[in-house]
């Protein structure tokens, strides 16, 4: 439809990793497609064995489910796509599949930041008041926090996704990125966007920090607690328990941080690519392994889990 000059946008075009040869290509095709079998793999064999092993009932494993299947949807919103226009050059996204890729990443996004804060609250109580711990985090308790830890992605997204997407987008419909992030296709708007940007900025800062300061004040008490402990195996067995939970934490947040909230001058659309990579496919297949090669409970519900599948049920303790 004509407006002046301007013809209306009604599909985008990921370029991806376009600039890049061929043959590099293909072999980012092959790595990614392995990152992302291997995802969907180790976080569903993460929700399958807490679910059906007794041992893991505990609150810890039921927010470990809920990241798990967070982490899934987080790749099935961004990765098939990306495989596409590596192998198919299916470059092509509609309007509507642009803003749904968008809403849906805000979503898992944000509701990951508050996942990991009320995860950072569970250990807090483990360590801290142990035994309060199963009062405490009682099954309803923890379904709310659960359900807290979602709710804030849909607001988030809502508004953002309707309010960026309302803009008139004209002429260029090539969004610089794998997928449809939000600084990429705001390029693309042909107008006023100053209001949105200002409430992009505070709403990202809002989202990251919230959630980032409450893991720091859990974290800090946990660290006053776990020095109080007399024995050095007590307290190497406390921090055991939050070990992997502050290096998801670590790796989630320097990602975060180095994509969102460096200088513009100091991030070229290549770079940022690349580092976009490490939260949005990287990420979510470390977290299983840390959780698995870290914890002997997760190794050995694991074990349990493939003997009894194979019929090996009385061949292990």
């Amino acid at each position: 439809m004509a407006e002046g000059n301007w013809t209306r946008v009604s599909e985008f075009i990921l370029m991806s990793f376009s600039s890049f040869p061929t043959e590099i290509q293909s072999l980012l095709f092959l790595t990614f497609l392995f990152i992302y079998l291997v995802t969907l793999l180790g976080n569903s064999l993460i929700i399958l064995v807490t679910l059906a092993d007794p041992m893991l009932h505990s609150p810890m494993y039921f927010f470990l489910r809920n990241l798990s299947f967070l982490e899934i949807g987080f790749n099935l919103v961004i990765v098939p796509k990306m495989l596409g226009t590596l192998v198919a050059q299916d470059t092509a996204i509609s309007f509507l599949g642009c803003a749904t890729q968008m809403y849906f990443f805000f979503f898992f996004g944000v509701s990951e930041c508050f996942l990991l804060a009320t995860m950072a609250y569970d250990r807090y109580v483990a360590i801290c008041s142990p035994l309060h711990y199963p009062v405490i985090m009682n099954p309803r308790t923890r379904a709310k926090l659960a359900a807290v830890s979602w709710f804030p992605g849909i607001p988030m997204a809502t508004v953002q996704t309707t309010w960026l997407f309302s803009f008139p987008f004209c002429g260029i419909n090539k969004v610089n990125h794998f997928f449809c992030d939000s600084p990429p296709v705001l390029r693309l708007v042909c107008a006023d966007t100053a209001r949105f940007e200002i409430y992009a900025i505070i709403g990202t800062i809002l989202v990251v920090m919230m959630p980032c300061s409450l893991i720091l004040c859990s974290y800090t008490r946990i660290a006053a607690a776990i020095l109080k402990i007399p024995s050095a195996k007590g307290k190497h067995k406390a921090f055991s328990t939050c070990s992997s939970h502050l290096l998801v934490v670590s790796l989630f947040y320097v990602s975060l941080s180095l994509t969102y909230f460096q200088p513009k001058s100091n991030n070229s659309p290549e770079s940022k690519k690349v580092l976009s990579l490490s939260y949005a496919v990287v990420t979510p297949m470390l977290n299983p392994i840390i959780y698995s090669l870290r914890n002997n409970k997760v190794k050995n519900a694991l074990g349990r889990t493939f003997h009894k599948a194979l019929g090996l049920r009385n061949c292990i303790p």
